[in-house]
Formats: C-alpha cells, sequence, structure tokens
C-alpha cells in the first residue's frame, strides 16, 4: 500500500480541504459588502402625486463620516418641486441647476446617510435614476452614477427608481402658477399695474416742469388773443373818429 493511498493520509486531506473551505467562507462572510446608494418609493407608480422617496447611502469609510450628499434628479422632476422630508439632524436641503444638495454637520465614520424628500409628482417613465455624489468629512468623494449599459452592471450604479404604469386617468399636474402665486381679476382691477407704477416713479422733474410749462403756455396765447383784438377794435374805433372829424372840418 502507497503511503498516497493510506487512510490516515486520505482522511488528512480530506480534513485539510475542508478546513479551507471553511475558512475561505469565514473570509468572505466577514468581508465588508460594497457600499452602494439606494432609493425607495411609498408609492412607486408613474404620475403619483406627492411621493415621498427615501435615499440611503451606505457608509464605506472607517476615518469620517458623511457631509453631503448631491443628487441629480431624473428628466420629469424639477428642483422645485422637491422638499425635504427627513434628513440628519442639521442637515437642509438647497436646490441646484439640475437637482439638489443636502448637507449638514459630519455623521460619526460608519454611519449610513438617510434622507427623504417629497416630490411633487413622478414623471410618466418606467424607471428613474437619481444619481448621487457623496461626499466625507475628509473631503473623499464617492459617485454613484453610472447606468447600465450594453447589459453589463456598472461598478458603481446610480439609485434606480421602477415604476408601475400609471393609473387610468391619471395626467400631470399643471406646472404653471398655482393660484395662491396669481393675482385674481379684481386685485388685478384694483391695483396699479406695475409699469403703471414705474412710470410715476421714473417721472423726473424736468418732465413735469415741462408740463406745467404746457398749461402756462396756453392760457398765455388766450390773453394775447383777447389784447390784440381789443387793440384792433380800439385801432379801428380811432381811425373811424378821424375820418369824422375830418369830413366834420371841410363842411
Amino acid at each position: 500500500m502507497s503511503l498516497s493511498t493510506h487512510p490516515v493520509v486520505r482522511s488528512g486531506r480530506r480534513a485539510a480541504l475542508v478546513a479551507a473551505a471553511a475558512l475561505t467562507a469565514t473570509l468572505l462572510l466577514a468581508a465588508p459588502a460594497a457600499a452602494h446608494a439606494e432609493v425607495e418609493a411609498d408609492h412607486p407608480q408613474a404620475l403619483a402625486q406627492n411621493v415621498t422617496l427615501t435615499f440611503v447611502s451606505e457608509a464605506e469609510s472607517a476615518e469620517a463620516g458623511f457631509r453631503e450628499l448631491r443628487v441629480v434628479l431624473p428628466k420629469g422632476i424639477a428642483p422645485t418641486d422637491v422638499t425635504l422630508d427627513e434628513a440628519p439632524k442639521g442637515w437642509k436641503l438647497k436646490a441646484t441647476g439640475d437637482g439638489y444638495t443636502v448637507a449638514g454637520p459630519a455623521l460619526k465614520a460608519g454611519v449610513d446617510a438617510e434622507h427623504k424628500i417629497k416630490v411633487r409628482q413622478l414623471p410618466d417613465e418606467k424607471e428613474l435614476a437619481f444619481k448621487t455624489v457623496e461626499t466625507y468629512s475628509d473631503g473623499e468623494i464617492s459617485r454613484w452614477i453610472e447606468l447600465p449599459t450594453a447589459g453589463k452592471e456598472p461598478e458603481q450604479p446610480a439609485p434606480v427608481l421602477k415604476l408601475k404604469a400609471a393609473a387610468p386617468g391619471a395626467t400631470p399636474v399643471d406646472s404653471g402658477q398655482s393660484p395662491a402665486s396669481s393675482a385674481s381679476p379684481t386685485q388685478s382691477a384694483a391695483a396699479p399695474t406695475a409699469s403703471a407704477e414705474a412710470s410715476g416713479a421714473d417721472a423726473s422733474p424736468a418732465a413735469e416742469d415741462s408740463a406745467a410749462d404746457g398749461d402756462d403756455g396756453i392760457s398765455s396765447g388766450v390773453l394775447a388773443g383777447v389784447i390784440v383784438v381789443v387793440l384792433l377794435a380800439l385801432g379801428g374805433a380811432a381811425w373811424w373818429l378821424a375820418r369824422r372829424r375830418a369830413a366834420s372840418s371841410e363842411n
């Protein structure tokens, strides 16, 4: 019997393989899961209104905590349609040109950042991607902005929210001014227009003087006309008297 086929040797090999497999499994389970950003909705349906979205950014730094999250909103959701519903203590939302930031005092290292926003209405789409950029207190930046391409899963995928089809009869809300922000017909008629107020405010002293001069000019013209008529009448009367006297002298 060879040494390699000895029962004790075979048992030793099996034991070594089992131990190696157990060690590998232990290391895999002990390894931290890859950090990522996620988004969920309380009503994930196209054209749904007043929907609360919950964002969770998993901490991946053992030395620094989150201090800011920047979210790029998908097409169909304007920054003005978003309000902050919940965030870490001291964090505030600020609108940007293409989305918003939510930031505040740095969280402790290893603590996930979670915040909620209220969206006026979700667009009529099948899924929405919310590209997210995370900033830590030590300046480290983590970008979750990649989208699937050619069926390949990205290494740092953007949070994606899948939506159910819109409810029957659901329509986009009016994106114009709300009734509260527009003046009623009565208010518009009673209040002077902005252009009228501006014209009155811009009237210069010179313009006011010109208007006054115009009124004086009309009065002076009338007076001059009256004087001319009186003078002509007096002149005519004097000429008539002179002719009568001349005629009397000849007789």
